[in-house]
């Protein structure tokens, strides 16, 4: 393989290599390219210089770091994008992970080399990893984890990514061809997504039994409603890594009690703290708030278009309308994100200005929308899942859409149901959550994600030429006029059929102990705690 720095495919069919310069050189790159960094108010890569200007610390080895969580592992989610993915990090590798740019960098893959026709790949994989039992990580993992995510039962958001390797050629342990029915400009969202599973126990996994990985910690505990107790892996292949002894990740879904625990010190990290809650954060010498450029999913209406009148775009484009997103923005997320119609953060290729203002605040416009379609009342249910960040986003909606006649009734339900329900598209006429998928390849999101997928979305929304344009833009360039022309089309889709109505990017905010450095997330917010120590 040729000897080049990594790159994003302009298109699948163009070669694409990368080999590490050589092994010392990798593991000094691995925590800061290949992981979203956060960037503190002040400015500073949060881990980094501290906030008050005084040169970081030297990394020390040693302490058991608290992580405040709001939702508790729930096993069957494992292969899934939710709330709990915070984990995945911790206890498996990927194959690769993006940088701030979208370009690939090495995990346990250590090079690739895209075919010419763009419909294979071969992938380098590491060597000298072994799974947390002892036994050696092979391209057999690989093979098993990409036919794992193919399975239905698994609810994996990137199924249809991985549906696409058709056929694989092993060429011993380390080196392994992908065969691909066609050729796909997201492989390496898969790549980001797909966690490496012990395939001897994965369905221990699924029951929570046992989480047998090749990361950084081991699992010692599961307490369920408590959460999960971890410990170092002695033998990672990231040699001195990681530094901390273990990690605590401990269920706190109320506001208050979060607060008091990171303001008390019980826990030095946390992703959790509702946006209002923020201000009392800042106030706290002993915290430090960082954000991450790329956003942390968006906070959107979902809509059922086979529930009367939803079936009426005119009646989703009232409620599209209706809506202050930037209250929203203000009030229930502290101002940590960005008001959007469109579910593309700034660091997107997709994103547009236009789209984003595409709908403002206009009660006056929806109520004559309304109208127009036959209706001045309507009454209707609106799923929402009860964490105080949530909840609040429900409230907010359910003010602004009674201001034109549309009195919504809330449906409160737990965390884990309401995404069974999700991907079940078992959901009443609206529900408000939350998604991620905008901040990876654009195409990702519309061949993916349950909100917006094209075959089989929640909205049950289905449509020839949206279907059409998804499918040319997942298989064509990922860069270039034509990309950005397709994309544009997905993206005036969904403003005027407006099945998903999109409110706010959401801010990934960390908040941490001002004594806590080397945290990163990766796009899909895995937690990477392999260079982060806590300083004296």
């Amino acid at each position: 393989m040729t000897e080049t720095r990594p790159s994003t495919p302009t298109a699948p069919t163009r070669r694409t290599t990368l080999r590490a310069a050589g092994g010392g050189a990798l593991l000094l790159g691995l925590g800061v390219t290949g992981c979203r960094s956060a960037v503190s108010e002040a400015g500073s890569p949060a881990g980094e210089a501290g906030e008050s200007g005084e040169a970081r610390t030297e990394p020390r080895r040693g302490g058991t770091l608290s992580v405040a969580v709001n939702a508790d592992f729930t096993p069957s989610l494992l292969f899934a994008q939710s709330a709990q993915s915070l984990q995945q990090r911790l206890i498996y590798n990927t194959l690769t992970r993006y940088d701030d740019r979208l370009k690939p960098q090495p995990e346990l893959a250590t090079s690739w080399e895209y075919a010419k026709d763009g419909r294979s790949l071969t992938l380098a994989l590491r060597t000298g990893v072994t799974f947390h039992d002892g036994r050696p990580f092979t391209a057999d993992d690989v093979i098993f984890a990409v036919k794992n995510l193919q399975n239905p039962l698994r609810a994996a958001q990137l199924r249809a990514t991985a549906a696409v390797v058709t056929g694989f050629e092993k060429r011993g342990d380390h080196e392994l061809v992908l065969k691909l029915a066609h050729p796909v400009n997201n492989l390496f969202d898969l790549f980001e997504f797909m966690i490496i599973t012990d395939r001897n126990s994965v369905e221990d996994a699924v029951t929570g039994k046992k989480l047998n990985g090749t990361g950084p910690f081991r699992l010692t505990r599961w307490s369920p409603g408590s959460g999960l107790s971890l410990r170092r892996n002695e033998t990672y292949w990231r040699p001195g890594r990681p530094y901390l002894d273990g990690v605590e990740l401990r269920v706190v879904p109320q506001a208050d009690a979060l607060l008091s625990s990171l303001r008390t010190g019980q826990s030095q990290l946390s992703f959790s703290v509702p946006g209002k809650n923020l201000s009392v954060v800042a106030a706290t010498p002993e915290l430090a708030i960082s954000q991450y450029s790329t956003g942390g999913g968006a906070v959107y209406l979902g809509v059922n278009t086979t529930v009367a009148p939803l079936d009426d775009k005119t009646v989703r484009q009232a409620l599209a309308w209706a809506i202050d997103r930037e209250r929203i923005l203000k009030q229930v997320l502290g101002g940590y994100g960005l008001a959007s119609a469109t579910p593309w953060p700034k660091s997107s290729p997709a994103f547009t200005e236009a789209g984003r203002t595409h709908y403002t605040h206009n009660p006056g416009k929806a109520r004559e929308l309304l109208r127009s379609a036959g209706h001045t009342r309507l009454d209707l249910p609106l799923l929402h899942v009860t964490l105080p960040g949530e909840t609040a986003v429900a409230e907010a909606v359910q003010y602004d859409l009674r201001q034109i006649g549309v009195h919504v009734t809330l449906q409160p339900t737990d965390s884990a149901a309401a995404q069974k329900n999700l991907i079940s598209q078992n959901m009443p006429g609206l529900w408000t959550m939350g998604h991620s998928f905008a901040q990876v390849q654009p195409s990702t999101l519309a061949v993916s994600a349950y909100p917006f997928n094209e075959a089989k979305n929640t909205s049950r929304f289905r449509s020839a030429a949206y279907t059409k344009v998804v499918r040319e833009a997942w298989t064509g360039p990922a860069e270039g006029a034509r990309a950005n022309a397709l994309r544009e089309k997905i993206t005036d889709t969904l403003l005027d059929e407006a099945f998903i109505i999109d409110l706010a990017i959401r801010g990934s905010v960390q908040v941490s102990a001002r004594k806590l450095h080397g945290v990163t997330l990766n796009k899909f917010s895995y937690l990477n705690l392999d260079d982060a120590y806590l300083a004296v």
